[in-house]
Parts: structure tokens; C-alpha cells; sequence
């Protein structure tokens, strides 16, 4: 699974030509990479943080505790070796109707929230991927109480 996730990634450079399973992979991929943009925007990384990130995935893409965790290191390197999100931003733009962007959004709330606490920096990367998401602020807003509900 790593190699075909990583092998994805190398290719999104042509997402023309790819297959419903590559398309499939580059959503999983941009997915998990903003969920972790979330998490490591926090000073601290939980295992909280962590746990929620894996647990997001696995619900939105019926994936294995493995499938899940494997997901999570290669978002997280690809995270880190990245030099913007466009890329993962527009994949999901592309791909996701309203809807399912909000769904990500109170998923990546979750994810901000579930070591306890926000941290202004946080709050700040959820404003700006509600904005490259193209979500509108109500429905931001009422994400972020539903995720801060959930906690």
C-alpha cells in the first residue's frame, strides 16, 4: 500500500491519465496530508492528534487500522517535503462537493481540537483552508462548533 500511495504521489505531477483507483489514492493522500497540516500545526503533536487523524481516515475511506496508519506516515513526509498545498487543495476542490469539504473541515476541527485544547496557530491554518476550500464561513463556523461538540 505505501509503495502504491507513494507511487501516486509521484504521478500527480500527470493526474490526467490516471485510473479511478490512482484518483482514489490522490484523494486519500490530499486528504490525510491536510488533516496532518492541522496536527503539526500545533506545537506539541499528540497522540491524540494522532489517533484522530487515523480515525478520520478510516472512516472516510473504509481503510484498515494498517491501510490508516501507513496513510498517516506518508502524509506525514509528504507534508513536510511539500512547498505549497495547492496541489492537495485543488485535488480535493476538484473532487469534493460542499458538502464533503465541510465534512473535511469539522474533520480537521476535530483534529485541531483533539488534544483539548486550540492553539491560535490552528485556528489560524483552519481559517485559511476553510478559504481554499471554498467554504463559506457559516458553514465553517457551524463545523467548528460541531466538532468542538463532538470533543
Amino acid at each position: 500500500m505505501l509503495k502504491s500511495l507513494k507511487d501516486l504521489f509521484d504521478r500527480m505531477i500527470a493526474p490526467a491519465s490516471e485510473s479511478p483507483a490512482e484518483v482514489e489514492h490522490g484523494l486519500q493522500l490530499a486528504t490525510a496530508v491536510l488533516l496532518v497540516e492541522v496536527m503539526r500545526s500545533d506545537p506539541e503533536v499528540t497522540d491524540a492528534e494522532r489517533h484522530s487523524v487515523v480515525d478520520t481516515l478510516r472512516e472516510r475511506f473504509a481503510l484498515t487500522a494498517d491501510e490508516g496508519s501507513v496513510l498517516l506516515e506518508l502524509a506525514e513526509r509528504t507534508s513536510r517535503e511539500a512547498t505549497d498545498l495547492f496541489s492537495f487543495t485543488s485535488r480535493i476542490n476538484e473532487s469534493f462537493t460542499i458538502e464533503q469539504k465541510v465534512e473535511m473541515i469539522e474533520a480537521m476541527w476535530r483534529v485541531a481540537y483533539a488534544d483539548g485544547h486550540l492553539d491560535a496557530h490552528e485556528n489560524h491554518v483552519m481559517r485559511r483552508f476553510a478559504d481554499l476550500l471554498h467554504v463559506p464561513h457559516g458553514a465553517y463556523a457551524n463545523a467548528k462548533m460541531r466538532a468542538r461538540g463532538a470533543g
